[in-house]
């Protein structure tokens, strides 16, 4: 007999949700084969039986929420046919138990600090606060908790009582007229941490706009001879992304982040890049795009995006990102104002392009234009800065030759 347990999964993740059973009690599984999906914060994860035999008992149902080292299903010996007469008592058992064990494991999670993930600093200020650190939520999405972390649980314990009171009430008023879903582990973590940077970051958005003219006759000129050299097409995003490192080369500020009361400026241009999936939004990295071409470039980001929508994407390809890139201009958004990316400092947001009149000179002219916005944390960047990063976005976009002569 062998007991599937949950493995480690990063340093920083603690638990996960079972997303799939893969293999129902009375199935044979092979060593080496996937029996359960789980669910976290960031990534699915496929867990293998060390074993083989027959699956005799789930010892947690699907949503589930358990915790690493946990023994989530029993593995005996035999082939499928034994399995016949476990998996009936299991029908009976599993409904009571598998639903509140899990709860309690994640309070008792909670109280322990020793296992959460922090700067010195931060510890330091939490022992003289008397802050549990366990129960302060990081805005770095390994989980890192920092100075400014604790500095903002102090206010947090308030909000958060008056916002759960009124939905009892909506619960006791429910005529049917609604319908309610359980948030997934991943929208849960989406949603406190976009509203964790809203809160922790002097955020301030600027915009402009960008010609698109010669990019668009370059591409198209391009593309097809692009396309069979490399068997990859040449988006906008290689030359988005181009603009954006060298950008971050002149403005080194906005490839940083605050720690306590330092700046960290980050010597490497690991750009994020947010792709939509059915499970919400992620962020994957384009590793060192600094030292990458355009086909480089585009093949990363399609390989990224084929993983994301595939659940295989890793926490490598989540972690170490210096700042994103994000296109709301693909669902046909003309204007935003996107949100940092974790401990990021900057995030460049594009959108739809539409052809607009615009001013040439003394003439009016048909273009087709694209606003950028640059969101940023006002504590790092200054105006100068930030308004002088989107406007070099801008003019080596309308100047697509000089992103070429540059790579």
């Amino acid at each position: 007999m062998a007991e599937i347990i949950v493995p480690e999964l990063a340093e920083s993740i603690t638990e996960g949700t079972i997303a799939q059973w893969l293999k129902k009690p009375g199935d044979t599984v092979e060593k080496g084969e996937f029996i359960v999906e789980l669910e976290t914060d960031k990534v699915n994860v496929e867990v293998i039986s060390e074993e083989a035999g027959v699956v005799q008992e789930h010892l947690a149902a699907e949503g589930d929420t358990v915790q690493v080292g946990q023994v989530i299903a029993i593995v005996g010996a035999g082939s499928g046919a034994p399995a016949a007469t476990p998996a009936a008592p299991v029908e009976a058992a599993a409904p009571a138990p598998a639903a509140p064990a899990p709860v309690v494991a994640v309070e008792e999670d909670a109280s322990t600090s020793d296992r959460t993930i922090a700067s010195p600093a931060a510890r330091k200020m939490a022992r003289e606060k008397g802050i549990d650190l366990a129960a302060v939520s990081p805005v770095d999405p390994m989980g890192r908790v920092r100075v400014q972390d604790v500095e903002a649980h102090g206010t947090a314990p308030k909000a958060q009582p008056a916002a759960v009171a009124p939905a009892a009430s909506v619960v006791a008023q429910d005529d049917g007229r609604v319908t309610r879903e359980k948030m997934t582990r991943r929208r849960q973590t989406i949603a406190k941490r976009l509203l964790e940077v809203k809160q922790s970051t002097a955020m301030l958005t600027t915009f402009n706009e960008i010609d698109m003219t010669n990019v668009m006759a370059l591409r198209s000129r391009k593309k097809d001879q692009f396309f069979e050299q490399n068997d990859v097409r040449l988006g906008f995003m290689s030359f988005f992304t181009k603009a954006v490192v060298a950008a971050l080369k002149k403005y080194p500020y906005v490839n940083a982040e605050i720690d306590g009361d330092e700046i960290i400026l980050k010597n490497f241009f690991d750009i994020g890049v947010a792709i939509s999936t059915d499970g919400g939004l992620v962020v994957p990295n384009v590793v060192d795009a600094d030292r990458k071409n355009f086909a480089e470039i585009e093949g990363t980001i399609v390989e990224l995006a084929k993983k994301a929508r595939d659940n295989k994407l890793t926490m490598a390809d989540m972690t170490g990102g210096s700042f994103t890139i994000t296109n709301g201009g693909v669902f046909g958004s003309l204007m935003s104002t996107p949100i940092m990316n974790g401990t990021q400092v900057g995030i460049l947001g594009m959108h739809t392009i539409q052809r607009r009149p615009v001013a040439i000179g003394d003439n009016i002219e048909i273009r087709p234009m694209m606003y950028v916005a640059l969101s940023y944390d006002h504590r790092v960047i200054d105006g100068k800065d930030s308004v002088g990063f989107l406007k070099m976005v801008k003019e080596l976009i309308e100047n697509p030759e000089d992103l070429l002569l540059g790579s």
